[in-house]
């Protein structure tokens, strides 16, 4: 038998096909080397335990602030989202995918204590797998008690404590602000996501042929997402008039005759990016093609005034000319038009009388949408520049220039 070689690793670091997850090389003996990649092994390959070290400080920083204005002595992290980012995306918690909570929660105090919250039948997991290399102290109660928050409370000996979910005696904190601005670290790993997910997306788009039922359509996405150990957490396939009719096309079992559309939003680390891509089987009708280009256009002018400081309201505003001017004077407010991403699909929408602002390093994901069109990518501001991050090289774009600068969006794919 001829030796076999290094077969597995990639070049680019930034993308990684499902086999790169589970394989090293073959030696030169042709002895298969097989050795599974931890997540943790590749979240080090993403983002640095030096720059995640690094982001945590920064983080812990900005919390500690928040508790002093607040006159708070801890701060209580529930929800999935607000773990990941504490933990510079180390930590998952998830066992039911649907659930905003996992099976742990964090304590952080004023004074730097951290601790994590469990039960006995998941603290051993958690010990070996999530908080590895973490200076967290375990908070163990039993399963059919639940009282892990107050031992806690009695060995940390705090007492104002605030929480990222309503919790009957205890204030609630909202964090999302503190999720602004993005860190190097976290700017790393989101491209990495919006990379993986948008290459999944173009794989299975190029692969659909009619006759594919709306669900399989889903399960052929699912399937690219979770062999790179990505969380599908939205997933809208649908087909040739129910993408017409219905802003949320949810699956239904139809069958792809001539229209089909990808929508999904994705998760890892607690990141969450958004991406829609379209493909047409035969002649288009030219409606759909100018919904197309005047879907570029607005999304093109919503990433153009998309910079620091700019509220809600200024992006509402902007999308709501931006309709008008394209001959579609209203249909803004058929549906919500996005707005920045980061640890939730969307942070905040654009609203008339919003005050939210964006930040100086923000994820982006605007979705303008037109009679069966739409233009959908997760973008990155920073340094005053946009960013496309779920860019898909092999599907056709529409590039859209706004004083000079060029907005890409996708196309529908037309076969």
């Amino acid at each position: 038998m001829e030796p076999l070689f290094c077969f597995a690793s990639s070049s680019n670091p930034m993308y990684s096909c499902p086999l790169e997850n589970r394989f090293t090389c073959r030696d030169m003996t042709g002895q298969s080397q097989q050795t599974p990649a931890s997540p943790l092994d590749t979240l080090n390959t993403v983002s640095s335990v030096a720059e995640r070290s690094s982001e945590r400080k920064e983080k812990a920083a900005r919390l500690a602030a928040l508790m002093n204005e607040l006159h708070l002595d801890a701060v209580l992290f529930q929800r999935n989202e607000n773990i990941a980012w504490a933990t510079a995306g180390q930590v998952e918690t998830v066992v039911a995918i649907p659930a905003e909570t996992g099976v742990a929660s964090l304590l952080l105090t004023r004074t730097g204590q951290k601790y994590y919250l469990t039960t006995n039948n998941e603290a051993a997991r958690l010990a070996d797998e999530e908080f590895a290399g973490l200076d967290y102290e375990p908070v163990i109660a039993p399963w059919y008690h639940g009282n892990a928050l107050e031992l806690a409370r009695k060995k940390s000996g705090v007492n104002r404590i605030g929480t990222d979910l309503p919790l009957d005696g205890f204030p609630h904190v909202y964090i999302s602000p503190l999720r602004s601005p993005l860190t190097n670290a976290e700017i790393a790993r989101f491209r990495w996501l919006a990379q993986n997910t948008a290459g999944a997306t173009a794989e299975v788009l190029l692969e659909l042929e009619p006759g594919i039922t709306e669900e399989e359509m889903s399960g052929l996405v699912a399937q690219r997402l979770l062999s790179r150990s990505i969380l599908p957490s939205v997933l809208l396939t649908a087909v040739d008039d129910r993408i017409r009719k219905y802003k949320h096309a949810v699956s239904r079992g139809r069958i792809l005759e001539r229209y089909g559309m990808l929508n999904l939003c994705a998760r890892k680390w607690g990141l969450a990016v958004s991406i829609t891509r379209f493909v047409y089987f035969g002649k288009p009708p030219q409606e759909l093609v100018d919904s197309f280009a005047a879907c570029a256009e607005i999304n093109a002018r919503l990433l153009h005034a998309s910079r620091s400081g700019a509220t809600a309201a200024d992006l509402y505003a902007f999308a709501e000319r931006a309709y008008r001017e394209t001959g579609f004077p209203g249909e803004e407010k058929l549906h919500h038009q996005g707005g920045p991403a980061g640890y939730l699909e969307r942070e905040w929408v654009a609203t008339p009388h919003g005050k939210q602002k964006i930040a100086e390093v923000q994820g982006l994901a605007w979705n303008p949408s037109l009679r069966g069109a739409k233009a959908e990518d997760t973008a990155l501001l920073k340094d005053g520049r946009i960013e496309i991050l779920t860019k898909t090289p092999s599907l056709p774009i529409i590039d859209v220039a706004v004083d000079g600068l060029s907005y890409p969006a996708a196309n529908m794919l037309v076969r």
